[in-house]
């Protein structure tokens, strides 16, 4: 028997069908999102044609952010369903995020992800220890709810404070039943560090991933600025997919997700490119 989401999104799926997409329909072997951040401009003021644009890309699953919670939580969970779309996962806002919890119940979602810290707990072992403890509490509430937390990584949270980084902190001091991480590979390549060796390190307390690719020649940095931003479509720059996604498949991560907070093309079109290149690796 099925549960009334995978109805609807069977349902999606015939749907797009009959509009002459069927070949899209169970194109990759494991499902590839956006985060709809990606697609900000547009979804703001089209939200269903941004979707109906993304599954005919090929994805099949989006990661919601902080302006489309402006549709009430039912109606955005069944715009995403018609276009054939899973949601399992969506960001939320540190500060405002006690009164999501809700939202994102009813959204649907299985993540809640917390996508940034406030500027005020970056620079200090104690605003990182602060988070964690947080981070704990909205994990017991968001378990009550069905749900899992976990947080989204940049590249500020591996700031050296002595022998530690702050990211070390926010993994130590939570408990791994109650908080999970989103690992975004351009982040942590651009912080210095190496997805493949994190994803060997952190094992099951990475959830999901976060894809885009990082163009060459430029230096690491710690600090999250403008000259932090070198992004390039996935399979267009230097980081190791196939190692990578080989990994994450041995770690049984389900949810991936395409993201370019920026870019050289028009965000469609750097997705398309995205998925042409990933999708014979998946």
């Amino acid at each position: 028997m099925i549960n009334r989401r995978e109805f609807l999104f069977s349902s999606g799926l015939a749907v797009l069908g009959m509009a002459g997409m069927r070949s899209l329909a169970g194109s990759t072997a494991r499902p590839l999102g956006v985060q709809l951040y990606t697609v900000r401009k547009q979804a703001e003021k089209d939200l269903p044609g941004v979707l109906a644009s993304l599954r005919q890309i090929g994805y099949r699953e989006v990661e919601t952010y902080w302006n489309v919670y402006s549709h009430p939580a039912v109606e955005l969970a069944r715009m995403i369903q018609d276009h054939g779309l899973a949601v399992p996962s969506g960001h939320f806002d540190y500060e405002g995020l006690d009164g999501k919890l809700d939202y994102a119940s009813s959204l649907g979602v299985r993540y809640l992800i917390c996508p940034m810290l406030p500027k005020s707990l970056w620079n200090s072992l104690d605003g990182f220890k602060q988070a964690a403890d947080q981070f704990n509490r909205w994990g017991e509430q968001v378990q009550r709810r069905g749900m899992r937390f976990g947080f989204h990584n940049h590249n500020y949270e591996f700031r050296r404070f002595g022998e530690i980084t702050g990211y070390e902190v926010l993994v130590s001091r939570t408990d791994p039943k109650l908080v999970s991480f989103e690992m975004d590979c351009y982040w942590v390549t651009q912080a210095g560090q190496d997805p493949l060796q994190m994803l060997e390190k952190l094992g099951p307390r990475i959830r999901l991933l976060h894809l885009k690719d990082r163009k060459p020649g430029f230096p690491p940095s710690q600090k999250m600025n403008r000259q932090a931003e070198h992004f390039t479509p996935v399979g267009t720059g230097t980081i190791r997919w196939k190692e990578i996604l080989a990994a994450a498949q041995s770690n049984g991560i389900e949810h991936m997700f395409v993201e370019q907070d920026s870019g050289d093309l028009p965000p469609l079109e750097e997705l398309r490119i995205s998925y042409k290149n990933l999708e014979p690796l998946l």
